[in-house]
């Protein structure tokens, strides 16, 4: 279950991860937002950008083409 679906289908980088950083943004710590994608860059960019932010990445699947991703938002942001 999440707070709130980020569809970024039939965009590519960098814009998933900027739609998944301005949902975050607006939620609080524990919030957890599902990605949609279909960018394979994916796989690279959203643990990182998980690491980086202090997000937790709780699932990355991809059936087919498409990509859904499950991100908890992190208690603390880097400065």
């Amino acid at each position: 279950m999440s707070d709130r679906v980020v569809d970024a289908l039939g965009t590519y980088c960098p814009v998933p991860i900027a739609l998944a950083a301005r949902a975050a943004a607006t939620l609080g710590p524990g919030a957890v937002i599902e990605l949609l994608a279909d960018d394979p860059l994916i796989e690279v960019d959203l643990p990182a950008w998980c690491h980086d932010a202090g997000h937790a990445l709780l699932r990355l699947e991809r059936a087919g083409r498409e990509y859904r991703a499950l991100v908890a938002c992190g208690a603390t942001r880097p400065a």
